[in-house]
């Protein structure tokens, strides 16, 4: 028997573009790993600052090898150890921002982190996955290049 919802979930590759509009990039690819829990954003640089009272970062990254840098800010969410493939423990920033992908909106807590020897510069992880699509590893770049547009909202999954 099918599952019901699966059937209503958009089928992804392991890899596609993405937008982060929030942060001002337009265009971004990214590995879709449901194998990592949590998410992960390379970036260049990183400080933080108060505003308001609150812990903010500002940071730096180059969404592609061509591209200019984006210079970003976002209000730090917390602070979370992460276990990397290699098990080691590191306490890494989080925001949390907006996402852009299949024509969809939706929020997604992202680490910062020096992902410089990775081949993409954003790993997204199955937390912010479930319940709204599936992953198949046998695909590539199976949406179209996203374009700063009006996505439809997609709340979390039910």
């Amino acid at each position: 028997m099918a599952d019901p919802i699966a059937a209503r979930l958009v089928i992804l590759g392991w890899r596609e573009r993405l937008a982060l509009p929030a942060l001002g990039i337009a265009r971004l690819k990214a590995k879709l790993d449901t194998g990592a829990r949590s998410s992960s954003l390379h970036v260049d640089t990183l400080d933080t600052f108060r505003r308001d009272g609150e812990v903010w970062l500002r940071f730096s990254l180059h969404p592609g090898r061509r591209a200019p840098a984006v210079h970003a800010e976002a209000r730090a969410l917390d602070r979370r150890l992460v276990t990397d493939t290699g098990g080691r423990r590191t306490e890494r920033w989080f925001i949390r921002t907006e996402v852009e992908l299949a024509g969809a909106r939706f929020s997604v807590d992202i680490n910062l982190t020096d992902r410089r020897h990775m081949l993409f510069p954003l790993l997204l992880g199955r937390t912010a996955l479930a319940g709204r699509f599936v992953v198949d590893p046998a695909l590539s770049y199976t949406q179209p290049s996203p374009w700063p547009t009006a996505a439809a909202d997609l709340a979390s999954p039910a």
